[in-house]
């Protein structure tokens, strides 16, 4: 008897079971991805588990890279190319609700693949992490945040099949 009420006890920093979230991926950049959308899923479920956070709404959006320099200069005021621009929509601080967009530049990502010397299928979802870790709060501004994204990127590649 002790045991069963143990057992549905909730503890806040214990993970619970949750609705999987809502993810549309869309790729309008007129490149191959070099990886099945399959994955996406089991990329955000070992994040949510690995840094106690839900995400709720995601879209992943690979665009050429036109459309990427039109919404850096859009929304960042930035004229240039860049793998990767992430924003977050929703307002909840606890991380339990996470909604959000990454618009990833395809040409680029597999430009860097050849210049890292990483497959594009590891380029690509090196990427696609690193905008779940933004969506969560990470920064990257300076070289130490850089290197403390670059050991989460590395932690949940390792954990893909």
């Amino acid at each position: 008897m002790t045991i069963s009420l143990l057992m549905t006890m909730n503890f806040p920093d214990l993970p619970t079971e949750s609705p999987a979230p809502k993810i549309e991926v869309f790729n309008t950049s007129g490149i191959e991805l070099p990886f099945d959308s399959s994955v996406i899923p089991t990329i955000v479920r070992k994040i949510e588990l690995g840094e106690n956070v839900r995400y709720q709404n995601l879209e992943i959006v690979f665009v050429d890279e036109k459309e990427i320099v039109e919404i850096n200069e859009e929304h960042l005021d930035r004229d240039y190319i860049t793998d990767i621009i992430t924003f977050r929509y929703d307002e909840d601080t606890s991380n339990q609700q996470i909604e959000g967009t990454l618009y990833c530049c395809a040409p680029r990502i597999k430009e860097q693949g050849k210049e890292f010397a990483k497959s594009e299928r590891e380029e690509f979802l090196r990427v696609v992490i690193h905008g779940f870790i933004h969506l969560i709060g990470y920064d990257d501004s300076t070289d130490d945040q850089k290197a403390i994204m670059t050991n989460l990127e590395d932690k949940y590649l390792g954990k893909l099949p």
